[in-house]
């Protein structure tokens, strides 16, 4: 994979010719790199642009895998705990719900916000904005603004967190009593995976100036 840099200092360019670093807020002349290469920033490394063949449609294969696995996952059991000869089994609503009252209960529903609600949206979001890019149609309706705020909720969905957090506390458990995965665990588990996967191929830079570019 090739690596270049992203571009020369941008003094005196228009804006539109200009990228920022989102982490050192480094301004480049942005210069589109071969297809499989990549653009760096030079103060911090973080990639700034990197289009891939194919992405497009890749992204939106993993973006409805994600839309079904995650409401798949609101409906089957996460957990099964046994000691003792008693059991229990809990969904993630029933986590979310556990507490009706009090403090407790903005938390549950903060965290079914973030592990469902925030990623439903986040992907309904992208689907629609590259639906058309992808099959060269005209952006639909409020494509800028939308992919704008599917920006802006990435680090509010924390599905994945959820399920490494999940992991995590299960290993400080599992010598008390008996745990079994349910059909949901295993569900964020493809999660984890299908996001990582997902943001990989998804090149903003690339997204923004498609949905700049007028099509016929």
């Amino acid at each position: 994979m090739t690596e270049v840099t992203a571009g020369a200092t941008a003094l005196g360019r228009p804006l539109e010719d200009l990228i920022a670093c989102p982490s050192c807020d480094a301004l480049y002349v942005a210069r589109m790199p071969e297809t499989g290469g990549r653009a760096v920033c030079d103060r911090c490394h973080t990639v700034l642009i990197a289009p891939k063949r194919r992405a497009g449609l890749r992204i939106i294969a993993l973006t409805v895998a994600v839309l079904i696995l995650v409401i798949s996952a609101v409906f089957f059991p996460f957990l099964e705990i046994h000691r003792l000869g008693l059991g229990n089994r809990a969904s993630i609503i029933d986590t979310a719900t556990a507490f009706s009252s009090g403090p407790m209960a903005i938390l549950g529903l903060a965290t079914l916000f973030m592990i469902v609600i925030v990623p439903l949206i986040r992907m309904i979001l992208i689907l629609y904005v590259l639906t058309p890019v992808v099959f060269d149609r005209p952006p639909w309706p409020q494509a800028r603004r939308f992919f704008r705020w599917s920006q802006d909720l990435k680090p509010w969905a924390m599905a994945e967190i959820f399920a490494i957090g999940c992991a995590v506390a299960l290993v400080k458990v599992a010598d008390l009593a008996q745990i079994g995965f349910g059909p949901a665990f295993w569900m964020f588990s493809a999660l984890v995976v299908i996001v990582l996967f997902n943001d990989n191929y998804l090149c903003t830079w690339s997204v923004w100036k498609s949905l700049e570019t007028p099509r016929d």
